[in-house]
């Protein structure tokens, strides 16, 4: 098996790697335009996330009514 793909390790420290990571930074060096669009870019990633958990909803929704056993 190649390195490349080998399961990736997630960060010790938290399961949210890069989040987790987000949410402990320090903000004080940030300008107020900084931030304005640091939170337009998290809001736009907020969006993304929630399309990508709701389609992965769908498809276990999908998988477990194809293999769910036929009641008679």
């Amino acid at each position: 098996m190649d390195e490349d793909d080998r399961p990736r390790r997630r960060s010790p420290e938290s399961n949210l790697g890069a989040a987790s990571l987000l949410a402990s930074e320090s903000l004080e060096r940030y300008s107020l335009d900084e931030l304005d669009a640091r939170i337009v870019l998290l809001e736009t990633e907020v969006v993304r996330i929630r399309a990508h958990r709701d389609k992965s909803s769908a498809h276990m929704a999908a998988a477990e009514a194809l293999f769910r056993p036929k009641t008679t």
